[in-house]
């Protein structure tokens, strides 16, 4: 076996990200990712305002590793042909809004009774159950109603969305969970089952240990930027060409280097501040004093000072600094060849594994390029009752 999941076969009915992201991470891992799109395509291939040939970036950047069938779920013979598949793979993975896939003829029960062995993962906004479930919902819409934008930015900014598409990103990688955890149980018992998860209940979750604060007080957190309510200092500074540095001090040690480093000499005599509660008790006068520190030199001053004392910091990067690192490039950035959007860069998957490790198969798929190849896979025909071609985009199960 030369990756972890070489073997399992999945029907992927998703589009736009948190879907698609779970999917991608699945095919990383080796699985067969067979992307069922509808005769116009992924959403997603059409979204945001950059493209490299006839996709955004947003599809490029989601969908390696994968197959790509055009089947029309709108007719008779569409699902039909996506319920002959489903009945002879391992996975499925859905993220439409409750009861469309129930109107697509693709159901988790109406799969599972022809296939028991199916793991069927279904991903929503807000669940299956309730009142908000039949609501429409995208990332920015959970994130205000988690709480999360709560959480985010100050007194001066107000409520904000997180600067990358947080409730989309960590609804996968738990629903991925799900399904390593269910395809475990399936080795013991031989049975499928169904994993649902809403993006609304995986954002609230990953805001542990923030409710803690809440349980404990019944207050929201308030919004302080780039500082922590319970440690200080924990915050960014300007440094004198513009720039800013995070730095963290957690503990009576970690407090003294920092303030040694930037030459803080009087927040080291202040005997208010030696202790964790002291420091936290006067947050004004260790930020006044640590903001003079650093706006007296540069980014690349700070960053040597800090380093040699062994501080806990970190420069705030822009993306060409991120991307430009020599171990980033090395260990992340890899070029994909497309045969329309030619050559692109992504990023790999970052968990290491010693002996299936995750890989890049392919590139991310024109719209309906493996119809055929797939269908000759599954042996099955066309709708039009013509054995399939060689590539083809037509969509399967259109009305004729």
């Amino acid at each position: 076996m030369s990756s972890a999941l070489e073997g399992l076969k999945v029907l992927d009915f998703t589009q736009m990200m948190n879907g698609p992201f779970g999917t991608m991470l699945l095919a990383d891992f080796g699985a067969d990712v067979i992307k069922v799109e509808p005769p116009v395509g992924d959403t997603m291939r059409l979204t945001g305002e950059t493209f490299l040939g006839d996709d955004a970036v947003y599809f490029l950047t989601l969908n390696r590793n994968k197959r790509s069938v055009v089947i029309d779920l709108t007719t008779e013979e569409g699902q039909h042909l996506a319920q002959q598949m489903a009945a002879k793979v391992d996975i499925v993975v859905e993220n439409f809004r409750p009861g469309v896939a129930e109107k697509l003829g693709i159901s988790y029960e109406r799969l599972a009774a022809a296939n028991p062995r199916l793991i069927y993962c279904s991903t929503s906004a807000f669940g299956r159950t309730g009142a908000d479930s039949i609501r429409p919902g995208m990332d920015p819409v959970v994130q205000a109603m988690s709480g999360i934008m709560q959480l985010t930015g100050d007194e001066r900014t107000g409520p904000l969305k997180t600067g990358m598409p947080y409730a989309d990103l960590i609804t996968p990688l738990l629903s991925t969970i799900g399904v390593f955890a269910a395809i475990e149980a399936r080795n013991k018992t031989g049975r499928g089952q169904r994993i649902d998860l809403s993006m609304l209940d995986a954002t609230i979750f990953s805001m542990i240990p923030r409710d803690a604060y809440y349980f404990a007080t019944g207050e929201t957190p308030g919004r302080i930027g780039n500082a922590h309510w319970q440690i200080v200092p924990y915050n960014t500074y300007p440094t004198s060409d513009g720039r800013h540095i995070m730095v963290i001090a957690h503990t009576d040690k970690f407090w003294r280097v920092l303030a040694a480093a930037v030459g803080a000499d009087e927040l080291l005599a202040d005997d208010r501040l030696k202790t964790k509660d002291g420091r936290l008790a006067h947050r004004d006068i260790v930020d006044a004093g640590l903001s003079a520190a650093f706006s007296k030199q540069t980014l690349a001053h700070w960053n040597e000072k800090l380093l040699a004392a062994q501080a806990m910091f970190s420069p705030v990067l822009n993306f060409e600094e991120v991307f430009e690192d020599p171990r980033v490039q090395k260990d992340l950035v890899v070029e994909l060849d497309h045969p329309t959007a030619g050559k692109f860069k992504v990023v790999a998957n970052p968990i290491r594994l010693s002996d299936t490790p995750t890989s890049i198969r392919r590139p991310p798929p024109t719209i309906g390029q493996h119809t055929d190849e797939v269908l000759r896979e599954f042996g099955l025909a066309r709708v039009d009752g013509t054995q399939p071609q060689s590539e083809s985009a037509a969509p399967l199960g259109a009305a004729r």
